[in-house]
């Protein structure tokens, strides 16, 4: 299926994926990280990029380009963090959101613990 790709740093992204997977009910798609572990990478339905505002983060529109879901990781050096599976091929981008924002806030108090 066409997707839309929404990058974040790992720390946030890694805080995010703990989150939607304790969440049973909360389907979480694939997610790529570059070869660094810089960045992860959330694959979202196409279209989420036109409304996506969330601070620290980018979303790449396919502009009906038509990013597919592939077997292997779509960029060089990057690799599957959770490779795509068919009951859950996107992630939500309003469940995304929530748990980036959540990310954002747990991090922000571990840091302010120090």
């Amino acid at each position: 299926a066409p997707c839309d790709l929404v990058t974040v740093p790992a720390r946030q992204g890694l805080e995010a994926v703990d989150i939607l997977r304790r969440d049973a009910g909360q389907g979480i798609g694939p997610v790529l990280h570059d070869g660094a572990c810089d960045t992860l990478g959330f694959l979202v339905p196409p279209g989420t990029a036109e409304a996506w505002d969330v601070p620290g983060s980018a979303c790449t529109q396919t502009a009906g380009r038509g990013l597919r879901i592939p077997a292997e990781p779509p960029v060089t050096g990057s690799g599957w963090l959770l490779p795509p599976e068919d009951d859950a091929p996107v992630t939500d981008p309003a469940v995304l959101r929530a748990a980036l924002d959540q990310a954002a806030r747990l991090i922000e108090a571990a840091d302010n613990c120090r």
